[in-house]
């Protein structure tokens, strides 16, 4: 369930070498008891750094992840594209290693490496044996301080960044209509923003934009270090004091609210491809989670698009797909997991010649259907089923388990917040998905992209 040194101060690190070691041991005294298999263990350093730590001894591997609440979201106009540019560049050497060989030692030991950026964050990761926990966490300190940005590397990843653009988006239909929605939800709010950045941005980008948004964001007291796996907690709180102790947290930016205005009314764009098949996505505005404790909207929310999309027999795959025939395929989710809005999303392609308004036509029906009859508690039941499903099949690696606990933290929510969301999905009653689909996708005010072929001149 998304050329500039940065020197650290050796005569800090000298002089307070021993106070470390004495805050190690206090630290380690103080979660001895916590071993536990399963359970989820948090530290903070005194530095700012979030520890999260979750034995798993079933087999020898570790899934090591350094999370910074950092994405698309904070960057401001003109910069966009720098998280995800910065990211790469955090492979390009430090004040110790030279461009690439922070992947090559981890590759060295027969692990993995890779990294990702989001709307809402920027993740790093290594899942390697558990004897080589050390070196992921030196590894991950040493390039969250002592980053070395050079022009030749900076040029080489803006260019791989460029490229990547345009496979993803310019020259992939799908990537186009996907961006000019989110381009049309949302007047003010940076979830507007590509991820990947808008190509005028990162053609202006420089070296000077990266070092200032490394400055800003990648320091202890806006991160946290994520570890699932054949560890002892006390073994990472020591390694992560020796290494990530050293590090001197900074004053965070204030980050203001940013809410989206109310939608006045419905707004299309068009998206004209190199495509021979239509397709629409239609975004309605819907409630995110908040408080895993109180809400129930959200959970909702995500039960009716399981009800309406969420297995093969599902109504609005069964209807559209398999009984009328009229959709090549149709897909129904609901994003209610970030720092930004939430968003209720229904897309289709129709079948052949067949037209767009037929498949909204049948699309507003089923939620006629749906508000009027209800839902059934099979039918849920069966639904909830999967998705129960799906969490457990979702944690049974380490990696996998990492990744929901970093991401939780990430979005501003407890690093077990996936037990307390399940148990929260399990109380939702088909009453419930009845009237979130009645208050939020009747006669809502709606943002929808359509992808039209390009017609030759």
């Amino acid at each position: 369930m998304f050329k500039k040194k940065y020197k650290n101060n050796f005569a800090y690190r000298f002089t307070t070498k021993f106070l470390l070691l004495v805050s190690s041991f206090a630290a380690v005294l103080a979660v001895t008891e916590a071993r536990s298999e399963g359970q989820i263990f948090k530290h903070r350093l005194s530095n700012g750094l979030e520890i999260v730590v979750k034995p798993d001894h079933r087999s020898p591997v570790a899934a090591v992840m350094v999370w910074y609440r950092a994405g698309s979201i904070d960057e401001v106009g003109g910069t966009t594209g720098i998280a995800h540019l910065l990211e790469h560049m955090m492979f390009q050497g430090t004040e110790t290693l030279a461009p690439g060989e922070h992947a090559k030692k981890i590759a060295a030991t027969g692990g993995r490496s890779n990294a990702f950026t989001s709307t809402d964050y920027t993740g790093y990761l290594q899942e390697l044996h558990s004897s080589e926990l050390e070196l992921a966490i030196q590894l991950e300190a040493d390039r969250m301080h002592n980053l070395l940005l050079q022009d030749e590397e900076f040029n080489n990843e803006l260019r791989v960044v460029m490229e990547e653009r345009r496979q993803r988006v310019d020259d992939n239909p799908r990537g186009l209509l996907m961006e000019q929605l989110a381009s049309a939800m949302y007047v003010s709010h940076p979830y507007r923003n590509p991820i990947v950045g808008w190509m005028n941005d990162l053609e202006n980008l420089t070296i000077q934009d990266a070092a200032d948004w490394y400055d800003r964001w990648y320091v202890p007291n806006n991160a946290a270090l994520v570890i699932a796996g054949d560890v002892e907690t006390e073994e990472v709180v020591r390694l992560a004091e020796k290494y990530f102790g050293v590090i001197k947290e900074k004053q965070l930016p204030v980050r203001k609210p940013q809410e989206e205005p109310r939608r006045l009314g419905n707004r299309t764009v068009t998206v004209k491809a190199n495509t021979t098949m239509m397709s629409q996505i239609r975004a309605y505005a819907v409630p995110k989670l908040k408080d895993v404790a109180k809400d129930w909207e959200p959970y909702a929310l995500y039960l009716l698009a399981g009800v309406l999309d969420g297995h093969a027999a599902a109504r609005l795959h069964k209807r559209l797909v398999l009984e009328e025939r009229i959709a090549h395929s149709v897909s129904v989710s609901y994003d209610g997991l970030g720092r930004g809005p939430g968003a209720f999303y229904v897309s289709y392609s129709p079948v052949g010649g067949g037209k767009l308004s037929d498949l909204d036509n049948s699309w507003k029906d089923e939620i006629a259907r749906l508000v009027q009859d209800g839902v059934s508690e099979t039918e849920l039941s069966l639904v909830k089923a999967q998705v129960i499903a799906g969490q457990v099949f979702s944690s049974d690696s380490v990696l996998g388990q990492a990744n929901r606990m970093g991401r939780m933290w990430a979005i501003g929510f407890e690093p077990d917040a996936p037990e307390a969301i399940n148990e929260k999905l399990r109380l939702i009653t088909p009453e419930e998905v009845q009237k979130v689909a009645a208050k939020y996708l009747v006669n809502a005010e709606t943002v929808t992209a359509v992808l039209e072929p390009k017609t030759s001149k």
